[in-house]
């Protein structure tokens, strides 16, 4: 598997919420989750009709609504475009409020976007991506048990949801909750053993101890040793220790860790931590 998949930062961006959206790192690493987007192809307006002297010619294509401009704008990374485009949308439409929300987030408009992912729930109440989403921005804004209680409400519609518990264990870590924190990664793996791939969505800070960012690098070295990337383990157990969150003697007893102990790699990381 490549290493790309969880290979750390530095310094690392949030394990977020993503914070997903479903789109670069929590530190508290969250994520949001973001719609599919229009094609390209939907910006361009429909070619003009040539003169048809038949009765059956085909009718012009239609020109695309403001929601498929946005989306389009959306997959170009042009947000601001594409907010002013989603304005001109209908206003009781929950998925154009989300996007726009999404659009807001991507240029770090924390309120904005949790305005109009708040107006997206008013809308419909009941939409898990949404509720993930506005908990990564709770997350960014260290509003903590907000955040929780989005993700939980979100898990409760969407349960096997590998992103959702992916932010939630990132939440967790940041409230010092290390061991429910690992257990919603596990969660999180044992449902998508690439769930932490995903480098394309806005992310939260990272924690703002040393502390948290240790135990985040901990945990995150132990998801990478379950999805078989033993060189992204390595590297974030390097952090966890200079973080001073764990140490070489707690690390060679961890089970976890098991499978690392013949890797002349991972030798050489607790020797050299041992002499210091």
């Amino acid at each position: 598997m490549s290493r790309s998949l969880l290979t750390p930062t530095r310094p690392l961006l949030a394990l977020a919420a993503a914070l997903i959206l479903e789109c670069s790192t929590v530190s508290t690493p969250t994520d949001a989750q973001i719609p599919s987007t229009a094609e390209p192809s939907s910006l361009q307006a429909p070619a003009a009709a040539a003169p048809q002297l038949s009765s059956g010619a085909p009718d012009p294509q239609p020109a695309p609504t403001a929601e498929e401009v946005g989306d389009a704008l959306m997959s170009h990374q042009r947000y601001q475009a594409a907010i002013e485009a989603y304005k001109k949308a209908p206003k009781d439409s929950a998925d154009v409020w989300n996007k726009m929300g999404i659009s807001h987030q991507m240029m770090f408009n924390a309120v904005e976007a949790s305005r109009c992912y708040q107006i997206s729930l008013r809308l419909n109440a009941k939409n898990s991506r949404v509720m993930n989403n506005l908990g990564t921005i709770y997350d960014s804004l260290k509003q903590y048990s907000n955040a929780e209680r989005m993700y939980r409400k979100a898990l409760k519609l969407e349960p096997n949801s590998a992103l959702i518990y992916k932010n939630l264990g990132t939440n967790l870590l940041a409230q010092h909750k290390h061991k429910k924190g690992w257990e919603a990664y596990k969660a999180a793996l044992q449902l998508d053993p690439q769930i932490f791939q995903n480098n394309s969505s806005p992310r939260v800070q990272n924690p703002a101890s040393v502390e948290d960012r240790g135990a985040m690098n901990f945990y995150m070295a132990k998801g990478c040793v379950r999805a078989g990337m033993n060189d992204c383990a390595i590297d974030y157990l390097r952090m966890a220790l200079n973080e001073g969150f764990t140490n070489p003697k707690k690390i060679q007893a961890d089970e976890e860790f098991a499978g690392l102990r013949n890797v002349p790699a991972f030798q050489q990381l607790l020797a050299a931590q041992r002499q210091q």
